[in-house]
């Protein structure tokens, strides 16, 4: 069966889970603005999964379980999230990135966008290219050193314990209420960029993505190239949006490859390009899609179900951190 359905279910995907962080967020909202504000608003309970995008919460909950501390109760579903795409990236590959992550989507939609304006992106020279995606790996290796190796046990107890940790949520949303001059033009900036680059921030920035390709790595899945089907077109290496030459590889094992199904679906030949198993299983994309949700959504119904999904913080507990 032809995967040419993949994309439009995997951008349907996209917009149907950023539209539900969008919701997430305003719920979230209106949960602090009645703390900060009092009984002139409706009261919204505090929705959980807004841990979700605390993923330095979710490493340091991570380093502390495995080093003894038990799970971060704090941000419990910043850890089980964290967890969770972690073991995503391991079966099917950086897909996160591709079908999940909200940065990537509106990145996505910026370089189309930008591709239907001027016929084309832009591509850095490769020595340039090389440079800047090693950025992100050393960001990686700096959060990774200094959260999950270098603290101590204790640090670490202390740490998730501190007011500091238990108001990163609301820290994150006045980030975007009351941003900086500076932060908004950062941020105008890599939208820009994105018009003309395809996705600038995850290619060179995004130490998330980084430990994600590290460990997409080790999948048992790869997109793997039918050498006695291929005719050698290009289509393949050219729709690639992480410009990874899967037409001279016989399967991709690349950190780049963010799952996300594009050369498979344009490839027009006899099929020649599938996504396998190293079993050499062919994966339909229709599993794929199936595997990626029940993965993902499955993740906070085992933290529901094992207890380490709400957070411990009470409410008069947020009061007291808003200095109400």
């Amino acid at each position: 069966m032809s995967a040419r359905y993949m994309q439009p279910l995997r951008i349907a995907t996209q917009f149907c889970l950023l539209f539900f962080i969008i919701w997430l967020g305003l719920r979230f909202y209106q949960f602090v603005t009645y703390i900060r504000v009092g009984a002139d608003h409706t009261f919204i309970p505090r929705p959980d999964g807004v841990d979700g995008f605390l993923p330095i919460s979710g490493l340091l909950g991570t380093a502390s379980l495995f080093r003894g501390g038990g799970v971060n109760l704090v941000h419990p579903a910043a850890v089980v999230m964290f967890l969770t795409v972690l073991g995503v990236a391991f079966l099917l590959r950086r897909s996160f990135c591709s079908w999940i992550c909200p940065v990537a989507t509106l990145s996505e939609s910026a370089w189309k966008c930008g591709y239907k304006i001027f016929k084309r992106n832009l591509r850095l020279p490769v020595w340039l290219d090389i440079s800047l995606r090693f950025t992100k790996y050393l960001l990686m290796a700096f959060f990774v050193y200094s959260i999950a190796i270098a603290m101590s046990p204790d640090a670490m107890t202390a740490f998730i314990s501190s007011d500091y940790h238990k108001t990163a949520d609301i820290r994150m949303l006045d980030f975007f209420l009351q941003i900086s001059p500076l932060a908004l033009g950062v941020l105008l900036f890599l939208l820009a960029a994105s018009i003309v680059l395809r996705n600038p921030f995850c290619r060179y920035l995004c130490p998330y993505g980084a430990l994600l390709g590290l460990i997409a790595m080790l999948s048992p899945l790869r997109v793997t190239r039918n050498i006695d089907r291929c005719v050698a077109c290009g289509v393949c290496s050219q729709v690639c949006p992480t410009y990874i030459d899967v037409m001279h590889k016989k399967s991709v094992a690349s950190p780049e490859c963010i799952g996300c199904w594009r050369c498979i679906s344009h490839c027009r030949f006899n099929d020649a390009l599938s996504m396998r198993a190293v079993v050499k299983f062919n994966v339909p994309g229709i599993l794929f899609a199936i595997l990626l949700l029940l993965l993902f959504l499955g993740g906070p119904e085992i933290g529901k179900w094992g207890g380490y999904w709400h957070t411990a913080i009470s409410l008069e507990e947020y009061t007291r951190l808003l200095g109400k």
